[in-house]
């Protein structure tokens, strides 16, 4: 495998687009890679590559997951790409009472996989990572406007009917989404691109 084939398969990673405040109070716009856009782009490069992963209680409310991402060598030995490491705790959003476990794994995959260089042309760190940073943060807020003409654009390009999301999460208009239902969203995407409930 080149470093060229890997900077071609990283042209067809799936971004998005996230607004945060810095320390400053400075509104800063970066794009970030999915995991399920990270995977595709590595089974583009290896098709029989493997993903492992375990999952492993740390406390009582909280796991820690790890994830190896590599290829099998001519001989069948196993080649280490990159490895990824993620902790996440019932208690920290609402999305993670019912999935911390799911998150924990799908983090240290898209870590794992930004290791060893998929979609990582702007930060290490997957899109569902910051998303749920910024859930934990501040869950109950309402989006920015950027926030708000990302979500927009998103919604153009995969087809989405903005009416029928806001009426899905009971709003009138995507400027009344909290960063929680916003993270829901993204959470779900796939679902709501296919028509289905959250």
């Amino acid at each position: 495998m080149t470093y060229e084939e890997i900077k071609k398969a990283n042209r067809a990673v799936d971004k998005i687009k996230l607004t945060h405040k810095d320390k400053s109070g400075k509104t800063v716009t970066n794009y970030y890679a999915t995991v399920s856009s990270r995977i595709k782009a590595f089974r583009m490069c290896y098709p029989d590559g493997f993903i492992k992963t375990s999952v492993e209680p740390q406390d009582e409310s909280s796991v820690i997951a790890r994830a190896e991402v590599g290829y099998y060598a001519e001989d069948g030995s196993e080649r280490l790409l990159g490895a990824g490491t993620a902790l996440e705790s019932k208690d920290s959003s609402y999305i993670n009472k019912t999935s911390h476990v799911e998150n924990a794994e799908t983090s240290a995959v898209g870590r794992a996989l930004g290791m060893a260089g998929f979609g990582i042309d702007t930060d290490v760190a997957s899109a569902e990572e910051v998303l749920n940073a910024q859930l934990n943060g501040s869950a109950s807020d309402l989006i920015d406007a950027t926030t708000v003409r990302a979500l927009e654009a998103r919604c153009k390009a995969d087809g989405v009917d903005i009416a029928q999301l806001c009426a899905l999460y009971k709003v009138k208009s995507l400027a009344e989404l909290t960063n929680r239902k916003h993270a829901n969203i993204h959470e779900h995407w796939d679902k709501i691109k296919m028509g289905g409930s959250k």
